[in-house]
């Protein structure tokens, strides 16, 4: 038996509080765990290389005197620390190495320690708990359950949590995780869909984006599979032919929800909220959304109503810069903004998040770079008695698509630089066409240009600096870009008059 598994083969209670039981604190329960984990990242860290650096070489005796101590930071000041996943982590017991995308095309490295990676796995297990839970203390999770996924392999940290979860629990990837880490987007979607085909799927683990290219995926394979000699099994035939029946008497297309009627649907991203309708068309379940990233782990997740979602005290300590103290900070880069902790937030009002590692990990009173909205002081429907939030934008000058792919203005000067485009000014923004997400680039150039070919070469050159925007096409086969040229007003367009 797996270590979790035991959890779940006695009292249900007992798995409960193990994983969900954040849902039951009070605030002051809340903050009395924050600070007890604050203290011991304190003494795990401050006599480090890093620590000593971030904390101007003292040593906090509470959380009032570590917020005076410690400055905010970015990743800029771990950088040094943390050089493309090498072996001298500043952590004890390195589990691994994660990275995420950064600033200009690079790569954010950052090590997991062993007990960072526990908590991290327990909370995925509690997230898949309440997303089959329909009231408090609900646990139907068991051993064995069959979970679809279509995850970025290692080092990207949702395929490091594949894994780490698999050493753990009991549960049956399709496809199975060994097999699929090596495969590109498009193979591992025929693959996953050939397989589960032959049997139930119980839950569905992707980030939003992908859910919605794997709906799409699926209807166009579904509707020109020919029936090779695997699939020439009654069970697979009758599923296909069900779910056919099913989408010609609705006149629309085959959706995943015809093949399987799954248990529960997690999913994350930036762009959640756009696709949730969307997500529930095609699979069939409201989503449970969760709020997480590398440098922390699961920091929030909705419950079982599917509405604000609930901090969780275990994976960082957090501060919340308000957004007026944020705006000071902008207009003088001097300026370090006041926080607030959690016991101190305002419904109705949007704060940048500020984390600090717990277990030994090296983020010090770090800038996430999201405004997050506090959108109640509880939740009356659940008696969840601590603030609910929910994501709102991205605080810095980064245009996030598809939820791990991001661009900062370097990264698209230069792109514009190596393809000899010479421009009087230029634009890029996020915008919606539909459910989909856009990124427009206006350029007004300095002379004439042909746009004949501009858009494919502004792409391939994204592509061949930014990693990540190269997964986008790889991996989910996503061109976002468009460009619009403008053009240069003449010397008497719009003349006082």
């Amino acid at each position: 038996m797996l270590p979790e598994d035991r959890f779940f083969a006695g009292d249900k209670s007992r798995a409960w509080q193990r994983y969900c039981g954040f849902t039951d604190m009070s605030v002051q329960d809340f903050m009395q765990v924050q600070e007890r984990l604050l203290l011991e990242e304190i003494e795990l860290v401050a006599d480090t290389s890093l620590g000593r650096q971030i904390m101007k070489g003292l040593k906090p005796a509470g959380v009032a005197e570590f917020r005076q101590t410690a400055p905010l930071t970015t990743y800029d000041d771990y950088a040094p620390f943390l050089v493309d996943g090498q072996s001298s982590a500043p952590v004890e017991e390195l589990a691994y190495w994660a990275h995420t995308s950064g600033r200009s095309g690079t790569m954010k490295w950052v090590p997991y320690s062993e007990r960072a990676d526990e908590v991290f796995c327990q909370a995925i297990l509690g997230a898949v708990i309440l997303s089959l839970a329909s009231q408090r203390g609900e646990v139907s999770l068991t051993p064995g359950v069959h979970v679809l996924t279509n995850l970025p392999e290692r080092p990207y940290i949702s395929g490091h949590m594949a894994f780490s979860i698999a050493k753990r629990f009991t549960w049956h990837n399709i496809p199975p995780l060994e097999r699929a880490e090596g495969m590109g987007f498009q193979e591992r979607t025929e693959k996953g869909l050939q397989m589960a085909l032959g049997r139930n799927v119980d839950l569905i683990i992707s980030m939003s984006s992908v859910l919605i290219k794997l709906c799409d995926s699926y209807a166009g394979r579904t509707r020109s599979m020919k029936l090779s000699w695997s699939l020439l099994r009654p069970r697979i035939l009758l599923r296909l032919a069900r779910a056919r029946l099913r989408s010609r008497r609705e006149g629309r297309p085959v959706l995943p929800r015809d093949l399987w009627p799954v248990k529960a649907v997690l999913s994350w991203g930036s762009d959640i909220s756009i696709h949730r309708d969307r997500i529930r068309e095609c699979w069939g379940k409201e989503p449970l959304e969760f709020y997480a990233f590398v440098e922390a782990g699961f920091v929030a997740m909705q419950t079982w109503n599917r509405k604000g979602m609930t901090f969780l005290p275990r994976s960082a300590f957090l501060e919340f810069i308000p957004e007026d103290e944020w705006l000071k900070g902008r207009e003088d880069p001097e300026y370090q903004p006041s926080t607030v902790l959690l016991d101190e937030v305002q419904p109705g009002e949007r704060y940048e998040l500020v984390i600090t590692s717990f277990y030994g990990m090296p983020f010090l009173r770090y800038r996430v770079g999201d405004f997050l909205r506090i959108v109640a002081d509880r939740d009356e429907e659940t008696g969840i008695s601590t603030p609910q939030m929910v994501f709102d934008a991205r605080a810095d000058e980064i245009i996030d698509i598809a939820g791990f792919t991001r661009l900062d203005e370097r990264t698209m000067l230069q792109a514009l630089s190596d393809v000899g485009i010479e421009t009087s000014d230029w634009t890029v923004r996020k915008e919606y066409h539909g459910q989909e997400a856009i990124l427009h680039v206006y350029l007004e150039p300095k002379e004439p240009v042909a746009s004949d070919g501009m858009e494919s070469h502004l792409h391939e050159r994204l592509k061949g600096i930014s990693t990540d925007y190269r997964n986008l096409d790889e991996m989910l086969d996503l061109r976002p870009l468009r460009v619009k040229l403008v053009p240069t007003p003449s010397p008497t367009t719009n003349r006082a008059k």
